[in-house]
């Protein structure tokens, strides 16, 4: 009975793509348990009889997400720790234009190269003035008038 084997496959293979619409890292390991099973079943016929089909699905899972989750989610997971102090560092000190009037406490909006964002400042600020970056805050500016 081969084709059980081809739907634990056909089922290992759905979850794991399924993991791409889901976020957290946890449905591919059941895939591929799922796709483990599977090639079990290719391997022992018979002998892997649907208690042991099941049995074995829950082992591989329990392996799977304990050990290889841990590991592959170290690799996925990058380095975002450096990203916000380079973001700071790009724009601190850069210039701009003002093309939305800042009148404080309102935010206007600023060009600053090719980009367009949020900006405040502790002064009113027409449009068409440059200004220079002193922070941020979140995705919105600091700035003042030059």
């Amino acid at each position: 009975m081969t084709s059980c084997a081809w739907l634990w496959l056909y089922a290992g293979g759905i979850l794991m793509i399924m993991e791409l619409m889901a976020p957290g890292f946890v449905i591919f390991f059941f895939g591929l348990s799922a796709a483990t099973v599977g090639l079990c079943r290719f391997a022992f016929d018979e002998a892997m009889t649907l208690s042991w089909q099941l049995a074995s699905f829950s082992l591989f899972s329990i392996l799977y997400l304990t050990i290889l989750r841990r590991l592959l989610k170290n690799i996925f997971k990058g380095d975002t720790s450096h990203s916000a102090s380079n973001f700071n560092e790009d724009f601190i000190g850069r210039t701009g234009v003002v093309t939305k009037p800042i009148e404080p406490p309102a935010e206007g909006r600023v060009e600053i190269g090719d980009a367009e964002w949020s900006a405040i400042s502790d002064s009113s600020i027409p449009s068409g003035a440059e200004v220079r970056v002193l922070g941020r805050d979140n995705l919105t500016m600091k700035v003042e008038k030059l």
